[in-house]
């Protein structure tokens, strides 16, 4: 099971020392990661994403770079989706049933305004006291929710599109 954690902060300043300070856990082995990423609303309401630097990235397989690039990408970029395509609506589906839904999003979003930031991390183990004692300097709102590891795959492979068949 992977948690989803995302931590909202008042300025940009914060939430990168809050975002090195995640990526130091990593390094202790507090947390293990799926994705990383500061995403900061700037004062004309533009959302902007940053990841860690290309020589600290965490080592993703493709699959799970599309799943955290999916859940990122619904989770922030996305806050009002309307009429979506099959394919789409069938994902944010998934992503809904792991606990991803519109209400998640909703405070996602309120935490997101003008001149506001967030660390957003998806972890696949985490030592939860050691991770909380840690942050806690930084302040901020955190919201969190669980993504059952059979769903993870299932959307991974939705993501993925049909495997190709066998021809004998």
């Amino acid at each position: 099971m992977s948690e989803l954690i995302v931590i909202g902060y008042d300025g940009h300043e914060v939430a990168t020392k809050a975002f090195k300070a995640v990526q130091a856990l990593r390094d202790d082995h507090v947390v293990e990661l799926k994705g990383l990423a500061v995403v900061r609303v700037d004062q004309d309401g533009d959302t902007h994403v940053d990841t860690p630097a290309r020589r600290e990235e965490i080592a993703l397989s493709a699959t799970a770079g599309a799943l955290w690039g999916m859940v990122l990408g619904i989770l922030v970029l996305t806050p009002g989706i309307g009429v979506v395509g099959a394919a789409l609506g069938g994902i944010i589906g998934k992503l809904t049933q792991m606990g991803v839904d519109n209400g998640f999003r909703k405070k996602v979003s309120d935490l997101l305004e003008p001149g506001s930031a967030a660390v957003v991390i998806l972890a696949s183990k985490i030592t939860e006291d050691r991770f909380a004692a840690a942050m806690e300097p930084f302040g901020g709102t955190v919201l969190k929710t669980s993504l059952p590891e059979e769903s993870e795959r299932e959307l991974a492979e939705q993501l993925a599109g049909p495997a190709p068949e066998a021809t004998g």
